[in-house]
């Protein structure tokens, strides 16, 4: 554990709320302390109020925010003797508590205040950190976690039992805090939970932090706890798409929504999930409930999705009662996977969310590991679990997340994704919520994007191998495949009949209607798999309907893939796979179509610019980001019973029409 600390750096930040945003992003810098909006910070402060009174406040992290990038609008401002106050009640619900705490912000904009901002407010100190360190957890989670937490510390750390965040918690921290703190005391250890370190300044505060996550980290290592040996034999096994694509198939179906399914087959996660005692070790509970409701209370063992969701309900029967009570929402599919060929499969409502269940299950097993060499790991008991996953203030997060996107769970994947039509059809589908792979021959889509819900893979379409190489890769990263846009093709220069050489027909041919076959052959298997079922959309063109001369290998490449399309719409209506096609003409916002270009074409027809791309009936200009909202909504629930349907987007022309 090493001090990012830099006296430059903070220097520079001005007041002391500047210096509390400064020692906050260190801490969440560094992801053995913090995860994912975990942990949280403070500063008290004196300000004035309207009537010129000066007051104390406790500047606290605000829900929502993550301490790597925290401003300080992320900081919730309370006043502070009202939240000394509510800790002297000898009972308050977690609903009153946060409506407490809201109602005494001085900013009405601020962010709801963290759930343990009462507990800030008693510890007598100016800044308090907190962090769900992953040594400190792997001690406390460990046989006679309590005893060598006290070995580790002695009297310069507070211990505190477990109890859920919230107002019970900062009740009993007070209480404890009064019996054993001293001189000596820097910091609070919260047995099966996380670390407290406090300090009259930000530098104090953190550098104490650091040094008490080190003394645990070296506690591990002298006691051969820390170095984590990965089975040499553990190897990925290739070729495992369809296999997730059916464990997406049934994840889903059990949820009753899709689900992104992220595989991870690095050489800890296929080492853990092949260890012989992983059945004993993976299924006693999360390394700290934090966490339990993005992974859930237990991951599936292999891939027997209905014997998971069966036992989960019993576990939810069991406590039917006080769930019923709560009005909680039941999703009993799993969101971590451990299987002995696939490794680690995380789960999500969005690749998002998947990746987050990936990084703290990661972080969970290394705990694990490290807690059962110590002695053996054991998590809290099954109804502390039960208590946070039903908890009223997370299930209340749940019913204000709202309604989630269009295509949220769903996979899409995009040819000639680089620019034009394809890029479009990209970014309309990322706005509908999908997880989206983007392929182009243009080594520029590895780098289009870079977010969780996007895969750019540079492929030839007219290539076999990697056709089949790009869908492997789908699989892997987001679990299988919904919907397909063929949108990649070539469209050579004018050329009449009589001159057309073999070897430029055979090339349009090639990447125009042969690289498409073979992408639609290879993606039915997975296209057949979709929760919702597979949809396909051929970007054609207005050749099809109304051919120009000079374009005989274009329109007739393009006609044969229309036609192809719609013996696929007859072929895999019984697989509920739809296909509808797409025919746009004088798309101008492309790469083919330069100023120049443009210019040339105009005044070859007597016509400005602005003329000539609204050459059309409607008088309007077809833009690639007309044509790909189209393909997108046609991958939506307006064309649900829809196939075989061929829409002309060209703003009307009269020999199509």
């Amino acid at each position: 554990m090493d001090s990012l600390f830099n006296d430059s750096e903070i220097s520079a930040c001005g007041d002391e709320l500047g210096r509390r945003v400064y020692t906050s992003r260190l801490l969440g810098r560094d992801k053995t302390l913090v995860l994912h909006g975990g942990g949280n910070t403070s500063v008290k402060m004196r300000a004035r109020n309207a009537f010129g009174e000066e007051e104390e406040i406790l500047y606290v992290k605000g829900s929502g925010w993550d301490l790597e990038k925290i401003e300080e609008g992320g900081f919730a401002p309370v006043r502070l003797e009202h939240l000394k106050r509510l800790a002297q009640l000898s009972a308050l619900s977690d609903p009153a508590m946060v409506n407490e705490l809201v109602t005494n912000m001085t900013r009405a904009s601020a962010p709801t205040p963290s759930v343990e901002a009462i507990l800030h407010a008693i510890l007598p100190y100016k800044y308090v950190d907190h962090t769900h360190a992953d040594a400190v957890v792997t001690v406390t989670n460990s046989v006679g976690g309590e005893a060598r937490i006290r070995e580790i510390y002695g009297d310069s750390v507070v211990v505190v039992p477990y109890v859920m965040p919230g107002f019970d918690l900062a009740r009993l921290c007070a209480e404890m805090f009064s019996q054993q703190a001293g001189p000596q005391t820097i910091g609070m250890v919260l047995l099966n939970h996380g670390i407290f370190s406090f300090g009259e300044t930000a530098q104090e505060s953190y550098a104490r932090m650091i040094d008490l996550v080190r003394r645990a980290e070296d506690y591990l290592k002298r006691n051969q706890a820390w170095d984590i040996a990965c089975n040499g034999d553990a190897q990925a096994v290739a070729n495992a798409g369809l296999d997730l694509a059916r464990l997406r198939k049934d994840i889903s179906a059990v949820a009753g929504f899709p689900l992104i399914v992220a595989r991870h087959a690095d050489t800890q996660s296929m080492a853990f999930a092949r260890r012989h005692d992983v059945a004993t070790i993976a299924q006693q509970g999360p390394a700290t409930p934090d966490h339990v409701i993005r992974t859930k209370r237990l991951p599936m063992l292999g891939r027997d999705v209905q014997a998971y969701a069966e036992a989960y309900r019993a576990h939810f029967a069991a406590h039917e009662p006080l769930a019923r009570e709560r009005k909680t929402m039941l999703d009993a599919a799993p969101r971590v996977v451990l299987d002995a060929e696939l490794g680690l499969c995380a789960v999500g409502r969005s690749a998002k969310d998947a990746a987050i269940v990936a990084e703290i299950y990661a972080h969970t097993m290394e705990i694990i590991v490290r807690a059962t060499a110590l002695g053996g790991y054991r998590a809290l008991p099954a109804q502390d679990i039960f208590d946070v996953e039903y908890w009223d203030l997370e299930q209340a997060k749940l019913k204000k997340a709202g309604k989630p996107a269009a295509f949220a769970g769903e996979v899409a994947l995009v040819t000639g994704a680089a620019s034009g039509i394809g890029k479009a059809s990209v970014d309309a589908l990322l706005a509908r919520g999908a997880a989206v792979v983007g392929i182009d021959l243009n080594p520029a889509i590895v780098s289009l994007y870079k977010r969780p819900d996007f895969l750019g893979i540079e492929c030839d379409v007219a290539d076999e191998e990697q056709i089949r190489n790009a869908l492997a890769r789908t699989a892997a990263a987001f679990g299988g495949l919904d919907m397909l846009v063929l949108n990649a093709g070539i469209f050579p220069g004018g050329c009449r009949i009589d001159a057309l050489k073999t070897d430029e027909w055979r090339k349009v041919m090639r990447v125009n209607l042969d690289a498409n076959f073979v992408l639609m052959r290879e993606a039915h298997a997975f296209l057949k798999l979709a929760p919702r079922g597979g949809r396909v959309v051929i970007i054609g063109s207005k050749n099809v309907p109304a051919p120009g001369p000079g374009a005989a290998a274009y329109s007739a490449s393009k006609a044969a893939l229309n036609q192809l399309a719609r013996v696929a719409a007859l072929e895999w209506g019984g697989d509920n796979i739809r296909i509808n096609s797409l025919h746009p003409n004088a798309v101008f916002d492309t790469g083919i179509w330069t100023d120049e270009v443009l210019a040339s074409r105009a005044k070859h027809y007597g016509l400005s610019v602005d003329a000539y791309k609204k050459n059309n009936i409607l008088r309007t200009e077809v833009t690639s980001r007309d044509v790909a909202e189209l393909a997108a909504e046609m991958c939506g629930s307006l064309f649900a019973k829809t196939t075989g349907a061929q829409v002309p987007v060209d703003g009307g022309n009269d020999r199509v029409i």
